[in-house]
């Protein structure tokens, strides 16, 4: 089978890093990204069916309290009565609730459930994407088109499962979900940040802010 190129910096240097009984995993030598070939994707009838069992209910308050892990440090960076995008924004919108609640504006995109082109032509103070980032089929290409979003000193805020080298791989919960594509570490994240000139504030392993 020929290797693919890595989806997040189109390096060739990608092997074999991973085999369960579902899929194979590909990781990268030149960024450190790890991967699942495209080969394994779910159809986009199979990835919207998976995302409507999410019960993400805006009321439920251990979900707050979960988002709540990057609504923090979100706020610390930017002003009373920003404008915001919630990327993917899912099938209950509550971080964009949530920073509504705080004196913020928000917009919301989700190609299933908020498919909104007109975001892409607004310019924003801060992004979010909670829960996003590991479901992305071209990484560099969407979180690039993003980052051209925000204005200058302006923060994209992610939160995702970063893939620690005290994680045993073949254990890890967070790999078996079928829409889970792309695993970064924090190289992977550092690579990011050099390509688009911006700062990187690893926050906890599963919060990290970009500040353009």
């Amino acid at each position: 089978m020929p290797i693919d190129v890595c989806p997040l910096c189109n390096s060739n240097l990608t092997e074999s890093f991973h085999k369960d009984s579902y899929r194979e995993y590909l990781k990268c030598g030149n960024c450190d990204f790890v991967f699942v070939p495209k080969i394994y994707h779910l159809s986009e009838r199979d990835e919207r069916a998976r995302y409507d069992t999410h019960n993400n209910n805006p009321e439920d308050d251990r979900y707050r309290n979960f988002l709540s892990q990057l609504l923090n440090p979100l706020q610390e960076r930017i002003s009373k009565g920003a404008s915001g995008l919630d990327f993917g924004s899912g099938p209950g919108p509550t971080l964009s609730l949530m920073l509504k609640e705080c004196g913020h504006s928000v917009d919301l995109y989700d190609k299933f459930y908020a498919k909104n082109d007109v975001v892409f032509e607004n310019e924003y103070d801060f992004i979010t994407a909670s829960e996003v980032v590991e479901h992305l089929r071209q990484p560099l290409v969407e979180l690039s088109r993003l980052m051209g979003l925000l204005k200058s000193n302006g923060v994209f805020a992610i939160m995702t499962q970063i893939l620690t080298p005290q994680i045993d791989f073949n254990q890890w919960y967070y790999k078996n979900d079928p829409s889970h594509i792309g695993f970064f570490s924090e190289k992977a994240l550092n690579f990011l940040a050099e390509k688009w000139q911006a700062e990187l504030h690893v926050i906890s392993e599963r919060v990290v802010i970009f500040k353009k």
